[in-house]
């Protein structure tokens, strides 16, 4: 049973992955693979953004803010999430960026898990 059960800390594990925790990109016959959904607990310091926008999405997704003041960018809409539990979801076809307003701690899932819209990891963080 214990191959089927993985048991860590959001903050600890995320910070091995780019903060994603769950999807199709864990190995094979860990608890954690999905194609159904990824899941990634973000923690952001203010200023940090995307480097680029999303285009051409094809998952569904749902941003939760846990803390901090975090904003998301969709064309021709800004929406600024700034209390505990406020959140968005946006779909398929949706282009979408985003900006820590403050230090911010972000829960985000998305489905299905589908490859290809990692951003190159030197570039991923930049700050105003």
């Amino acid at each position: 049973m214990e191959d089927r059960v993985y048991v860590g800390n959001a903050g600890k594990d995320a910070t091995m992955d780019r903060g994603w925790l769950l999807g199709h990109f864990r190995e094979h016959g860990d608890p954690r693979h999905s194609h159904a959904v990824e899941v990634k607990w973000g923690v952001h310091p203010r200023g940090d953004q995307r480097a680029q926008w999303v285009e051409g999405e094809v998952r569904t997704a749902l941003l939760v803010l846990i803390s901090g003041r975090f904003r998301m960018e969709f064309p021709g809409r800004s929406v600024l999430l700034e209390e505990l539990g406020d959140y968005v979801v946006w779909g398929q076809g949706v282009d979408h960026s985003w900006v820590a307003e403050d230090d911010s701690v972000v829960l985000t899932l998305r489905w299905p898990s589908v490859p290809g819209y990692a951003v190159p990891q030197e570039t991923e963080r930049t700050s105003f």
